[in-house]
This record gives C-alpha cells, sequence and structure tokens, in this order.
C-alpha cells in the first residue's frame, strides 16, 4: 500500500506541474482557462489521495473546494468576464515560448536541489511533494512574469496557489479552518478580480500590461 500511496501521489503531483507547463504554452485565453480548470482537477485528485492516505476527513473538504470554485466557478466567471468586456483573445508574451519553457524547466530543477537541500531527512513522499508544490510555484510566478495580459496574469497567481494548497495538503494535521479559508478566500479574489478587471477596461479600454505602461509613460 505505502509504494502505491507513493506512485499515485507522485503521479497526481507530477500532473500539477505538467498542467503547469500547458499554461505556460497556451497563446489562447479561453485554452489558458481551460487548462488551468484542468489543472485544478488534477489538484482536487492530490489533495482527495491525500486524504485517503493520510485518513484525513478534512481534506476531502479542500478537494471539493479546489473541484468546485478553481475547477468550475472561478474559469466560467473569468470566460464570462472575457466576453463582456471584448477582450482580445490571443494572448502576449514577453518572451518567445522556447526560452519560457527553457526558463521553466531550469525552475523545477531549482524546486528540485532546494528540497534535497532543506527536507534531505524527511520522508521521501512528502519531500518529493514539497518538490512538486514548488515547482508549480515558480512556474506560477514565472507564467505573470512573461504574459502581458492581466487575465494570463491572475491565472499565474491562481496557479500558483495551487501550489501552496498541493504543499498544505501534504502536511499532515491541516486544521479544518484553513479549508474554510481558502473557500473565503478564492470567493474574496473572485470578486477583486472582476472588478479589477472591469475598472481596467472601463478607465484604459485594455487589459494589456504592456499598453498600461505605455500610458503611465505618457503621464509622466
Amino acid at each position: 500500500m505505502k509504494g502505491l500511496a507513493f506512485d499515485v501521489s507522485h503521479m497526481l503531483a507530477g500532473g500539477l506541474v505538467l498542467t503547469s507547463f500547458l499554461l505556460l504554452y497556451q497563446n489562447r485565453l479561453y485554452a489558458l482557462l481551460n487548462m488551468y480548470s484542468l489543472q485544478a482537477v488534477v489538484l482536487s485528485l492530490s489533495v482527495a489521495w491525500q486524504a485517503f492516505v493520510q485518513d484525513a476527513s478534512h481534506l476531502y473538504v479542500t478537494a471539493f473546494i479546489a473541484l468546485l470554485f478553481k475547477a468550475v466557478v472561478i474559469p466560467l466567471t473569468l470566460h464570462r468576464i472575457i466576453a463582456r468586456l471584448g477582450i482580445q483573445r490571443d494572448v502576449e508574451n514577453v518572451v518567445g515560448a522556447g526560452t519560457t519553457m527553457l526558463a521553466g524547466l531550469a525552475l523545477v530543477a531549482l524546486a528540485e536541489v532546494v528540497m534535497l537541500r532543506i527536507a534531505g531527512g524527511a520522508d521521501v513522499l512528502a519531500r518529493e511533494d514539497l518538490a512538486f508544490a514548488l515547482s508549480v510555484v515558480l512556474l506560477g510566478l514565472l507564467m505573470m512574469v512573461v504574459r502581458r495580459n492581466a487575465v494570463s496574469m491572475v491565472v499565474g497567481f491562481m496557479s500558483l496557489e495551487n501550489g501552496l494548497i498541493l504543499a498544505a495538503a501534504g502536511a499532515k494535521g491541516m486544521p479544518l479552518v484553513v479549508e474554510f479559508a481558502v473557500a473565503f478566500s478564492v470567493l474574496v479574489a473572485l470578486v477583486v478580480i472582476g472588478v479589477f478587471l472591469f475598472r481596467i477596461s472601463e478607465r484604459f479600454d485594455s487589459i494589456d500590461a504592456e499598453a498600461l505602461d505605455s500610458f503611465r509613460e505618457r503621464g509622466r
């Protein structure tokens, strides 16, 4: 059973890293949101498996929250925001896709090295999960840096949060209050994201980060 637990956990956590790379590769907003939804499904499966392995029923709540809000509610809401605002559907990158992927591979290698050094004495399963979680966090940060569109930056931030949830799920004894905090933070973030995008579009007729920088330069 221990070998099966390791293999399934390893596969699901690796699936999160894979979907993070696929997020970096997408060049259409709708495809980006669909891929984020898939990542949230993988996250919910990973957390549910941790709940089974740890015999921690409260983690099933986390898995349900991830499935409901991150895989369904948030992507559908962002789909509607994009359609209502008439946002440009193409995603522009600061650097090329090849360079982005190489940078992503370097960050994953960095995460593995860091976790090997600081968690070398920990359980193998916990260490591997933490390495995968850190990889997802770093790839989310990379996505926020290399994308110009505000929606894709938001998706990068939410992907980063998925990595944090994966790390928290791997830590035994996470209290139930965290699940409610996650649900509340997701709802608040959703409202803020909606207001933020509506305000930007209303004020500047664009949510492209480069266009906003140009506007700022003209105002100086």
